[in-house]
């Protein structure tokens, strides 16, 4: 296992998209929150959670998320684009030992960015507030954490996507297309009387569900279980994609 965390370690490291992506997932944050302090003063714990999360709840998808996710979806899925899977497995046989020591630099790596990138936006909204809203109190004592989870969950989600597929493609696909059209289309859908049955199934909707986890007012979210419960939401999809994804690279050819 420990040659594993090196090996991957390694070739994290050597990846010149880690570099573009992390440095866009940093930007990215920065910017928005720069721009929600410059066009809006802190009303409401709402305003400042879309500063410092980039967007907050209310956006389909974490920003920030999405470029950690296209990492880990690239950790996994360029090495068979370019067919060094075969090597890879000849450095490190144990096929286990080599998918979690993946998962494990990977989820690492995503912490590391979404603190860094937390902190540079209380910096920023700072500078240009002078103030900001005790982040240690309710509802940022469980936002913030909460955003750190969505993120990490998120890039794991990526890399198991790109094992399942085996192509970076379908990954980037699922992982834009479900978020943005289709939970989009089900929530809408859930308000035709007709279709009024799709209520109970919004709450189960995994990347919608994550969401809950950055939420600190405003939008109402009662057609949801608790901040929680509706992470342990996504946790259990994520979970079951990894798991498939997992089983599948463990028996059939590389």
């Amino acid at each position: 296992m420990s040659d594993a965390l090196r090996f991957e370690w390694v070739r994290i490291r050597t990846l010149r998209s880690t570099y573009w992506l992390i440095a866009s997932a940093l930007l990215l944050n920065l910017v928005g929150a720069v721009a929600v302090a410059l066009t809006t003063p802190p009303l409401n714990h709402e305003i400042v959670g879309a500063a410092l999360t980039g967007g907050g709840a209310d956006l389909p998808v974490p920003f920030a998320a999405v470029f950690l996710a296209t990492m880990g979806i690239l950790a996994t899925g360029h090495e068979y684009r370019y067919g060094t899977i075969q090597p890879t497995l000849t450095t490190v046989p144990r096929r286990s030992a080599l998918f979690a020591a993946k998962l494990t630099v990977l989820a690492a790596t995503a912490l590391a960015v979404a603190v860094v990138s937390l902190l540079a936006d209380i910096v920023a909204v700072l500078a240009v507030w002078g103030e900001v809203p005790a982040l240690t109190g309710p509802p940022f004592d469980e936002a913030l954490p909460g955003y750190l989870v969505l993120v990490v969950l998120w890039t794991v989600l990526g890399a198991a996507l790109a094992q399942l597929f085996r192509s970076v493609p379908a990954a980037l696909t699922v992982l834009l297309v479900v978020p943005l059209i289709v939970e989009q289309l089900i929530f809408s859908l859930s308000y035709v009387p007709a279709l009024n049955w799709l209520a109970p199934v919004v709450k189960f909707l995994p990347f919608a569900a994550g969401q809950r986890l950055i939420h600190v007012g405003g939008t109402d979210y009662s057609e949801f279980f608790d901040r929680w419960v509706s992470g342990g939401v996504l946790t259990v999809f994520v979970a079951i994609v990894l798991a498939v994804a997992w089983t599948l690279f463990t028996r059939r050819d590389a």
